[in-house]
C-alpha cells in the first residue's frame, strides 16, 4: 500500500530555507524545478481529467457577495483541492510542511491553507492584482505550483511579479514549467498572468491567519 511516508519529498531538499530567506529579504521567492516531477505529472493528469469531465468552474474576482465573473480581468477555470487523491494529499502535506516552517521561522501565526487547480485555455490571462489588502486578516502568503510538462519558450502564460514599493516595476517572471514554484506576500506583491498560447495548468494557494489574531503582520523585508 502506498502512503505519504513511502513517497519521496514533494519539495526539493533545501528549498524551504531558501524560500524563507527570500521572503524575508524581498517578499517573494521563485524556485525552479523544486516540485517533484512525478507529483506534477499526476496532478496535471488529474486536472486534465477534471477539465474533460466539465468539472471546472469559471473563476471570478472578489469574495462572498462581491464575487463576480470578469473575463476581461481573469480567464481561468478552477477546482478546489479536496484531498480526494493521493497526489492532492501529497501536495497539501508539502504545503503543511511549508506552513510549519514559516510559522517557526517568521512567527506568522498561519493556521489554514486553501488551494485550487487553475486551468487557463489559450488566450486567457489574469491582470495585475494583489491577493489580499493590507490590514485585512485573510490571505498572508500566496503560493503557485506549476504542472505543465515541456513548456515552450514561446508558450506565454508566465507570471510576472512586481516590486512591493514600485508596482510598475517588474522584478521577476516565471515560466509555468512543471516543477517551478512561487511564493510571495499576498498583500504587498502585485502579480499578473500573461496571456497564454496553450493550455496552462497550475495550483494556486494561500496561507491564512486566524482573524481573531488581529492585524496582519508581515515578516521583515
Amino acid at each position: 500500500m502506498t502512503t505519504l511516508n513511502t513517497l519521496p519529498p514533494a519539495l526539493a531538499p533545501g528549498a524551504l530555507p531558501e524560500l524563507i530567506d527570500a521572503l524575508v529579504e524581498q517578499g517573494w521567492y521563485l524556485g525552479l524545478g523544486v516540485l517533484d516531477a512525478e507529483l506534477c505529472a499526476q496532478l496535471h493528469a488529474e486536472l486534465a481529467t477534471l477539465a474533460g469531465q466539465d468539472a471546472l468552474e469559471a473563476a471570478g474576482i472578489g469574495r462572498g457577495q462581491e464575487h463576480r465573473l470578469r473575463r476581461d480581468i481573469r480567464g481561468d477555470a478552477i477546482h478546489w483541492l479536496d484531498r480526494e487523491s493521493l497526489a492532492q494529499r501529497r501536495y497539501l502535506e508539502a504545503m503543511g510542511e511549508l506552513q510549519r516552517a514559516l510559522n517557526q521561522a517568521l512567527f506568522l501565526g498561519l493556521f489554514e491553507y486553501e488551494a485550487h487547480f487553475a486551468h487557463y485555455p489559450p488566450g486567457a490571462f489574469y491582470r495585475k492584482h494583489l491577493d489580499s489588502f493590507r490590514g485585512r486578516a485573510n490571505r498572508v502568503v500566496s503560493t503557485v505550483g506549476y504542472l505543465n510538462p515541456d513548456w515552450p519558450a514561446d508558450g506565454g502564460g508566465e507570471m510576472a511579479l512586481f516590486a512591493p514599493d514600485a508596482p510598475e516595476r517588474e522584478v521577476a517572471r516565471v515560466r509555468p514549467e512543471a516543477g517551478n514554484f512561487a511564493c510571495f506576500l499576498s498583500d504587498s506583491v502585485p502579480h499578473e498572468v500573461l496571456p497564454t498560447r496553450r493550455p496552462r495548468a497550475s495550483i494556486a494557494g494561500w496561507f491564512r491567519r486566524n482573524a481573531s489574531l488581529g492585524g496582519l503582520v508581515d515578516p521583515a523585508r
